[in-house]
C-alpha cells in the first residue's frame, strides 16, 4: 500500500499543443479509493495512464509510496490495472490467467497456486477456476481480471472504466462489489469513470476534470452540496442541477416572475466583478410544488414511480428560455402542460460568476 501523488502533471501529445492533462496536482492517501471522473476527452484516463508508465511525463513528476516514478518502467512501479476490455487469455483456464503474471515474475508454483486460490476464494471463482473465459458472463470475467490484479499484492491498484462493458444491473452489483472489495483489502485505488454516479457510490473522494484540468477534489457529500464552479455543479448529480444566468437587482436575483434573496458575500463578489447578472444554481429537488411563486409551464413529465421529474422553461438574464427540471411526489405528479407554481428554497440556491464560472460566496 501507499500513496499517490501527482505534482503538476501534464502530458501533450505528440501533433498537438493543448494539454490533455495540464499541471495536476493531486495527492491520494494510503488506502484511498480515488475516482476520476469527467466527460470524454477530459484527461482521466491520460493521468491514470501517466500513472501507469504508459503514458510519457512532458512536464511535473508522479511519486508512488514516496518513490519518484516519472521515467520508471510500467514492470517497476509496483502497480496493477484492471482494463475495460478484462484483456484475459483465451487458451487459459481462469487458475493460468490469474496467476500468469506470477509464473512472468518467477514465484514459485506453490506460491503462485496458494495466492491464486486465496483471491478466488475472495472474489467467488473458486468454482471457475479450471473454466476457460469463453465459459464465463461478463461479470465473472471481470472478476477474474481483478483476481490477477490481486495476486500481485500491488501498492496501488489501477481501473480504467471496469465496468463499462457490462449491462446496467451488473454494473450495480460489480461496483458494490469493487468498492466492497476494496475496503476489504485497503490498497490503494485509482478507478476512472465517465459515469457520474458511479463514481459518487464508490469513491472516498472524487476528481472531477474538464479539458486537462482538474476542476475539484472532494469527497461525494462536498461535491454534491458545495460545488466548487458550475461545471462540478452541472455534471454531479442525477438530475443536474438547474443552472439559469439571470440579473440582480436590489440584492435579488430575478427568475421568472420571482426573485431569490442573495447572501452578502455573494453581492459583494458581483459588485468587485462589475456584473449585475449572476448564474443561479438549484438542484431539482429545492424546488418545490407551491401556491404562489415561480410560474412555470410543463412541456414534459416522467412518472418514474415513487419519484417523478417535471421539465418547464424559464427565460434566462438574455430572454432565452432554459429549462428547469422538478423532482416531485411521483403519486401526486403533475401533468404534462399544466401550469404550476414553485418554491424555490433559497436556503439551497447556489451563485456562480457569470464570468469565471467559479462559486460566489
Amino acid at each position: 500500500m501507499a500513496t499517490v501523488t501527482f505534482e503538476k502533471a501534464t502530458r501533450i501529445y505528440p501533433g498537438s499543443t493543448v494539454p490533455a492533462v495540464n499541471e495536476l496536482d493531486l495527492h491520494i492517501e494510503d488506502g484511498e479509493f480515488l475516482v476520476f471522473v469527467g466527460p470524454s476527452g477530459c484527461g482521466k484516463t491520460t493521468s491514470l495512464r501517466m500513472l501507469a508508465g504508459l503514458e510519457d511525463i512532458d512536464n511535473g513528476d508522479v511519486f508512488i509510496g514516496g518513490r519518484e516514478v516519472t521515467y520508471v518502467a510500467p514492470k517497476d512501479r509496483d502497480i496493477a490495472m484492471v482494463f475495460q476490455n478484462y484483456a484475459l487469455y483465451p487458451h487459459m483456464t481462469v487458475a493460468e490467467n490469474m496467476g500468469f503474471a506470477l509464473k512472468i515474475a518467477g514465484v514459485s508454483k506453490e506460491e503462485s497456486a496458494k495466492r491464486v486460490k486465496e483471491a478466488a476464494e475472495i472474489l467467488d471463482l473458486t468454482d471457475y477456476l479450471l473454466r476457460k473465459p469463453k465459459q464465463l458472463s461478463g461479470g465473472q470475467r471481470q472478476r477474474v481480471a481483478m483476481g490477477r490484479a490481486i495476486v500481485r499484492n500491488p501498492q496501488v491498484f489501477l481501473m480504467d472504466e471496469p465496468l463499462s462493458n457490462l449491462d446496467a444491473k451488473l454494473r450495480v452489483q460489480t461496483r458494490t462489489e469493487i468498492a466492497a472489495l476494496q475496503r476489504r483489502l485497503g490498497v490503494t485505488t485509482v478507478y476512472v469513470t465517465h459515469d457520474q454516479t458511479e463514481a459518487m457510490t464508490m469513491g472516498d473522494r472524487v476528481a472531477v476534470m474538464k479539458d486537462g484540468f482538474l476542476q475539484q477534489v472532494d469527497t461525494p457529500q462536498n461535491l454534491y452540496n458545495r460545488p466548487g464552479n458550475a461545471f462540478v455543479a452541472g455534471f454531479i448529480g442525477s438530475p443536474a442541477m438547474n443552472l439559469v444566468d439571470v440579473r440582480v437587482s436590489d440584492g435579488r436575483a430575478q427568475l421568472g416572475n420571482t426573485s431569490v434573496a442573495l447572501r452578502n458575500e455573494v453581492l459583494a463578489e458581483l459588485a468587485s466583478e462589475g456584473t449585475d447578472t449572476v448564474t443561479l444554481g438549484m438542484r431539482p429537488e429545492s424546488l418545490t410544488l407551491n401556491d404562489g411563486g415561480l410560474e412555470l409551464d410543463l412541456h414534459l413529465v416522467e412518472l418514474l414511480g415513487a419519484d417523478a421529474y417535471a421539465y418547464g422553461n424559464v427565460m434566462d438574464a438574455n430572454g432565452k428560455p432554459q429549462q428547469l427540471t422538478i423532482r416531485t411526489d411521483g403519486e401526486h405528479a403533475p401533468s404534462r402542460g399544466a401550469r404550476i407554481q414553485l418554491h424555490v428554497n433559497e436556503g439551497a440556491v447556489h451563485a456562480f460568476s457569470t464570468i469565471t464560472g467559479n462559486r460566489l460566496g
